[in-house]
């Protein structure tokens, strides 16, 4: 069962990477990256409470502990993945810069 998961999750993981790269293909955004990062791990976390809860209810409370200690895990990942400082450059300051100088003129990085 573990494989399967395993399987599927890579699986889900390259189909959004394919969509990333085919949506923004000459420029990545780091943003909508993160963005749909917190989505997929949302998700993950979701169904992996929701199967520590049916291995509950089954009686397994061994299964049910792994399931929730996966969805615990992706917990943290959501709050280390939304900790991430993004530069988000000002359009002006793209066009106005000629390749030299700050981008982001000293402002911090925004986040998440």
């Amino acid at each position: 069962m573990a494989q399967l998961h395993d399987l599927r999750l890579r699986l889900l993981v390259q189909q959004e990477s394919e969509r990333i790269s085919n949506s923004q293909p000459s420029d990545l955004d780091l943003s909508i990256v993160q963005a749909r990062c917190l989505c997929w791990l949302t998700l993950l976390a979701e169904a992996h409470e929701d199967q520590s809860n049916d291995a509950e209810v089954r009686g397994d409370t061994e299964q049910a502990m792994g399931w929730f200690a996966d969805s615990m895990r992706l917990r943290d990942v959501i709050q280390v993945v939304t900790s991430i400082e993004i530069p988000l450059p000002e359009s002006s300051d793209l066009e106005n810069n000629d390749g030299g100088g700050d981008l982001f003129n000293g402002e911090p990085p925004m986040t998440a």
